[in-house]
């Protein structure tokens, strides 16, 4: 696993960092190929966090745990990431049996009918909306403006279309697309 560490407003020490290295090297047994993990520790306040970013497989696991020193929060982590990595390992084994379960219905002339709702995530609602050009900090006054927690525009500057949300810690992040 390649490890990019990042700090803010802390300082670790160099076994803190092979601590942090050691233990997330563990989640290398779920992944074939060669995964990239982005690591940052920080402090809030009196607490301190760790928010880690597993690239494996084309899948990103997230996570994010505040305690009371980055060791701790690492321990917690990496069970966060790893019951993460089971949840999904489950729901894709269980997709890939139904699909292969409705495949052989289809072709015996199964009781399966087109556009039964078969999915684990059922979709209630579509909305439409006009995607207008604006600037991110436009996209974030609208956000607010909207009350809503994530905003999709058309960036002015790069003439792509961008997401902006808030954060958990208060601040607002951008999500673009990488061709």
């Amino acid at each position: 696993m390649k490890f990019n560490i990042i700090t803010r407003k802390i300082t670790l020490e160099n076994q803190t960092v092979e601590y942090i290295q050691k233990k997330l090297s563990k989640l290398d047994k779920f992944f074939k190929d060669e995964s990239e993990a982005r690591i940052v520790a920080g402090t809030i306040k009196d607490l301190e966090y760790v928010e880690a970013s597993i690239y494996a497989g084309g899948m990103i696991y997230r996570a994010e745990v505040t305690d009371v020193d980055v060791k701790t929060a690492a321990d917690k982590i990496v069970d966060v990431i790893e019951r993460q990595i089971r949840k999904n390992k489950t729901r894709l084994e269980k997709k890939l049996k139904r699909e292969a379960l409705n495949d052989n219905m289809l072709i015996s002339g199964g009781s399966y009918q087109e556009g039964e709702d078969v999915s684990e995530y059922k979709i209630v609602k579509t909305k439409r909306f006009e995607v207008k050009p604006m600037t991110p900090e436009e996209a974030v006054l609208q956000m607010r403006l909207l009350g809503h927690s994530f905003f999709v525009f058309k960036n002015v500057i790069t003439d792509e279309m961008n997401v902006v949300y808030q954060r958990k810690d208060g601040n607002y992040a951008l999500i673009e697309s990488v061709d």
